[in-house]
């Protein structure tokens, strides 16, 4: 995080309006002590900040979320920007070797929502299934990063075995299986993988084990029917196509948190599904707060500025404990309702589909739900 945003006469930050506490954290009592320079926070919805906007306010800073596009097409005729952080865990959207090549500094919150995501998975399942609290059954995961580490440690703590593949980590106690071996013989594959496309001329920063339709037919033929496919990871993941055949061959419960053509969503996938939410599985207090702590604290860095607010002093108290809801698992509801969240999404299909303003608006007016104490 080296070097520091040119001496100016006072900071611009253009930031997503979905970014949790922009106020608390980034005003001028937090960033501009050090050479009281005068910060404008300007707060637009993230599929709004296009090059256009950037062009017309001239900001220095840009904070922003999945939503929002940041490469060439954004930054080419822009020379103000000085950092982009990202308060969210993924970086597909992000052209960082672009971002590099500018030399301007960028920042994501890896990590910010890992209990967040793994709750939702885990309520997810128990909420279809109950009867797993007493049963060991077999977890698979695929993508054993920040979340998918997260998710192996409740099953762990719920007597559940994990079958783990992720082909960029070395083997471990929890990366112990094949693709297919996750597939035919987990009782719940849950995907936490970024998106990325194969390495070719195209896709110069592709990956060796491009995940754009892992899920697919051919996947999907490996997963026995009576096991419960969920996907809180990027939507392009799975093949929706192909989904919707197998849910119509096989009867498969499937959650959906993300879509392959989010935030549209097809009336034909949304009637299949078990439970489909609108890009929430990582929405909590404590997710969003950490998300906006990990970009301030870098963006202090940037500005060898002393961080002052911290997301404890913000937190309100919590009473939702991890030992509480196993010891009662019939208080799940009251730790998480995902069928109310379920039902919020499906009362906005209009004509066939869910379009994207009505999906937007769902995730900036989220009540957020609190994690579980573990």
């Amino acid at each position: 995080m080296k070097g520091r945003v040119n001496t100016i006469n006072h900071i611009t930050i253009l930031a997503d309006s979905n970014i949790a506490s922009l106020d608390k954290f980034f005003n001028a009592s937090r960033l501009g002590q050090a050479s009281e320079q005068a910060v404008d926070i300007i707060t637009v919805s993230g599929r709004d900040i296009n090059a256009s906007l950037l062009a017309e306010l001239q900001p220095n800073i840009l904070l922003i979320r999945s939503v929002t596009q940041v490469n060439e097409v954004l930054l080419a005729n822009n020379d103000s920007v000085q950092f982009v952080g990202s308060a969210t865990i993924g970086t597909d959207h992000v052209d960082q070797d672009y971002l590099m090549q500018r030399h301007i500094t960028f920042a994501n919150a890896a990590g910010c929502s890992k209990h967040s995501v793994a709750q939702y998975v885990l309520t997810a399942a128990l909420t279809l299934r109950p009867q797993y609290w007493q049963q060991s059954i077999t977890l698979g995961i695929i993508g054993l990063g920040n979340i998918g580490s997260t998710l192996a440690q409740y099953a762990n703590d719920l007597g559940w075995q994990v079958l783990g593949y992720d082909p960029l980590l070395p083997k471990s106690k929890i990366n112990n299986a094949s693709l297919e071996q996750v597939l035919s013989q987990s009782d719940v594959v849950s995907l936490h993988v970024p998106l990325t496309d194969e390495k070719n001329d195209v896709h110069p920063r592709g990956s060796e084990y491009p995940t754009r339709h892992l899920i697919d037919a051919d996947t999907l033929a490996m997963i026995p029917a009576d096991t419960i496919l969920i996907n809180s990871s990027r939507g392009p993941v799975i093949e929706a196509d192909a989904l919707v055949a197998d849910i119509e061959r096989t009867g498969r419960q499937v959650v959906l948190d993300v879509f392959e053509q989010e935030p549209q969503i097809s009336e034909q996938l949304l009637s299949k599904l078990a439970f489909a939410t609108p890009h929430i599985a990582g929405y909590t207090v404590e997710g969003k707060l950490r998300g906006t702590q990990i970009i301030y604290d870098a963006l202090c860095e940037k500005l060898a500025v002393i961080p002052t607010q911290t997301m404890h002093a913000l937190l309100p108290l919590n009473l939702f404990l991890w030992s509480e809801l196993k010891a009662h698992p019939d208080r799940l509801i009251k730790f998480y309702d995902i069928e109310q969240d379920d039902a919020s999404l499906r009362s906005k299909e209009i004509d066939g589909q869910i379009n994207g303003a009505d999906f937007d608006g769902l995730r900036r007016d989220y009540h957020l739900r609190r994690e579980w104490q573990f």
